[in-house]
């Protein structure tokens, strides 16, 4: 028998190694999948993770894509670094992209440069209102954070569905559940003439030099960074948790409804019933995978975009579920929590103690 051990001083390289190590790991998985599923290794991979990118409008629906996940991830990975669990990212995304639809049908007809911004704000704010409720109940009244953002999301689901087919569905659209198109004041300019990549991109890039100047050069950032990684030390030291928590959630909660801006400011162009295929749950894994620094955020970003093309592509190529795409992103954080485990923990022996005999006594 054997337990674990807590490692004295965990290897840097192995953490910075992991991601790689759990990218590879879910790649000999996908082989053996792709070999189950009747289909030819290399062939699946060239279709799945390089053909998607040969052509300039591939890379501009990888940058699309990576947009929402950069954006996402982000706030994510700034929360926790500070220990404080929001997993209601999709919830929060589809509430920005509600108040910005909302900021958009109202000033429907106006073409003004200020509607585009007023939207941005209104997205921001919605994603920071919705996740302030976690926020609130977890500083109040010691609620879990997990369970109330992740219920949250459901019910902001609903209420978008209630919206597109109740006050704000398009009068015109044959009875669809969809709002009107947003007029051209309200879309966000699209970055390259052809490609549906648009200013969101640029947005996120932003995001991730301000995540990085916030963690590395700011008070806030370094308090937030000494809560997560010894709760006691802050506490000795006088950091407040509340304002942790609270801290936390807004910023991630900003960089979810922008995100949700990006989506139906951008590609979408309406409200729909979904403005999201996951993008805030997928996000956790980015957020990890990155190990919780912007860049590294960037980076898996654009690795998880990638997953989301590559399924798309083999979906209609290969003829394969679609169930595809979850099952690699899964298999992707599986392996990298296992990774994780071994960094932070060895098995260890178990030794047995031999039962000290009893002398016995003479009669």
């Amino acid at each position: 028998m054997s337990r674990l051990e807590a490692r004295p001083a965990p290897s840097r390289a192995m953490m910075l190694a992991s991601p790689l190590i759990a990218a590879l790991a879910m790649l000999v998985s996908g082989s053996i999948l792709f070999m189950a599923m009747g289909q030819e290794p290399l062939h699946a991979f060239y279709v799945y993770f390089i053909k998607p990118a040969t052509t300039l409008y591939g890379v501009g629906e990888l940058l699309l894509k990576a947009t929402p996940l950069i954006l996402c991830g982000v706030g994510l990975a700034i929360g926790f670094r500070a220990d404080v669990h929001n997993i209601g990212a999709d919830g929060q995304l589809t509430v920005g992209a509600i108040a910005a639809g909302c900021v958009a049908l109202y000033f429907d007809g106006v073409e003004a440069p200020w509607v585009l911004p007023l939207m941005l704000v209104a997205g921001a704010l919605g994603g920071m209102a919705w996740a302030a409720i976690p926020a609130l109940l977890r500083t109040r009244f010691n609620t879990s954070e997990i369970l109330v953002s992740l219920m949250l999301v459901y019910v902001a689901y609903l209420l978008l569905s209630y919206l597109v087919h109740g006050p704000l569905r398009d009068p015109d659209g044959f009875n669809f559940p969809q709002s009107k198109m947003f007029g051209d004041a309200a879309t966000l300019p699209l970055l390259v003439e052809g490609l549906r990549v648009n200013g969101a991109f640029v947005l996120s890039l932003v995001s991730v030099a301000g995540a990085w100047f916030f963690c590395r050069h700011t008070f806030a950032g370094y308090r937030m960074q000494v809560s997560g990684m010894s709760p006691a030390a802050a506490l000795y030291a006088g950091f407040s948790a509340p304002r942790n928590v609270w801290l936390a959630f807004l910023v991630s909660g900003a960089m979810a409804g922008l995100a949700g801006v990006g989506e139906v400011a951008g590609p979408i162009g309406q409200l729909q019933p979904s403005v999201s295929p996951g993008y805030g749950f997928a996000a956790i894994i980015v957020a990890y995978v990155g190990r919780l620094h912007p860049v590294g955020v960037l980076l898996a970003a654009l690795l998880m975009s990638l997953l989301y093309i590559g399924g798309e592509a083999a979906q209609i190529e290969l003829q394969l579920p679609s169930a595809i795409t979850g099952l690699f992103q899964g298999l992707l954080l599986f392996y990298l929590l296992a990774a994780d485990l071994f960094i932070h923990y060895r098995f260890k022996p178990r030794t047995r103690v031999a039962p000290v005999a009893t002398p016995e006594i003479a009669a």
